[in-house]
């Protein structure tokens, strides 16, 4: 037992990722009776629709589960109504600050995460009262942070330098890799691409397929003018690149991105003009598992990272 499994009262330390268009009440619950602590991504959802989502999970598990809230999206106050009324008892929020929210969220007594892609937000965050920060890398799949920290870099100086609890994230899909997180000073994953590619995720099974397709250097970090993205590399992909060889201005962006490119890619499985975000991990991920193998998986090779770390004869 640690801080993260003390805060949210779960067995095991691995936090399924809230991905848009991807993390429903059937991944989130399943997660969280495996052991662990299931999100619902309210960042794809409608107000009714995440109030649904939550009571559907509540119906599905008697164990704790939370809601990633991202900031830039409409609706924040309702989302957050719905949250109150359900008596959510966990928020993950992300893509923007956390000054605006975190205060009101935690006086009805709800424990707050924020997502960091850098050391000055993770500074922020623990300056603002969350009781956690997740410290995402460069790797990690959909929206990430302007300045392409790794996750070997941004781990250690977050947990050297920040107080409260820090769960890593960003190309952790195994357990060999959630044991490098714990040597870094985390003491929790979040983990979002492996659990994208399994039988309970909402995402549409040609984008599961083309994950499992995908080889090292297919994704790529790209529209930093506006949100940055990780996408996998396809048609749509490709006329970013050509917008940015002419030149393209902020406007020609959002114009060429337009609306519910996620949705078209991710959730109805157009992998041709639909915006397809997943992590760079997505290359050594070949087969869709259910959630719970996916989970005993990845700490059952934890446990073994360690006790071999522990027999390695070093002098």
């Amino acid at each position: 037992m640690n801080r993260i499994t003390k805060l949210f009262n779960i067995e095991f330390p691995i936090i399924q990722a809230g991905m848009v268009w991807c993390s429903g009440w059937e991944l989130a619950s399943s997660v969280s009776n495996s052991g662990g602590l299931g999100i619902i991504g309210a960042g794809s959802m409608y107000p009714n629709i995440l109030d649904s989502q939550i009571k559907k999970c509540k119906n599905a598990t008697k164990l704790p589960f939370g809601v990633n809230l991202p900031l830039l999206y409409p609706d924040i106050d309702k989302h957050i109504e719905i949250i109150i009324k359900n008596k959510v008892p966990i928020v993950f929020t992300s893509a923007g600050s956390p000054k605006r929210w975190t205060k009101f969220l935690k006086s009805h007594k709800i424990i707050i995460v924020h997502v960091v892609s850098s050391f000055d937000f993770a500074k922020k965050c623990q300056n603002e009262g969350v009781d956690a920060i997740v410290a995402e890398g460069f790797e990690a799949g959909g929206h990430n942070g302007r300045e392409e920290t790794t996750s070997m870099c941004l781990i250690p100086n977050i947990t050297t330098n920040i107080n409260i609890p820090t769960i890593a994230a960003g190309g952790i899909a195994s357990g060999k890799a959630m044991a490098a997180a714990f040597a870094l000073g985390a003491e929790g994953v979040q983990i979002g691409s492996r659990f994208v590619a399994s039988k309970e995720s909402s995402a549409h099974i040609n984008f599961k397929n083309a994950i499992i397709n995908s080889n090292e250097g297919d994704t790529s970090l790209t529209l930093k003018e506006l949100t940055p993205v990780r996408l996998l590399k396809n048609k749509f992909y490709d006329k970013i690149q050509n917008a940015y060889l002419k030149k393209s201005n902020i406007d020609q962006l959002n114009s060429l991105l337009g609306k519910g490119r996620a949705k078209k890619g991710m959730f109805e499985g157009d992998l041709e003009e639909g915006e397809l975000e997943i992590g760079q991990i997505s290359s050594t991920i070949n087969k869709i598992k259910s959630a719970s193998e996916i989970f005993d998986e990845i700490k059952n090779e934890f446990y073994l990272t360690l006790n071999n770390l522990n027999n390695l004869n070093i002098k």
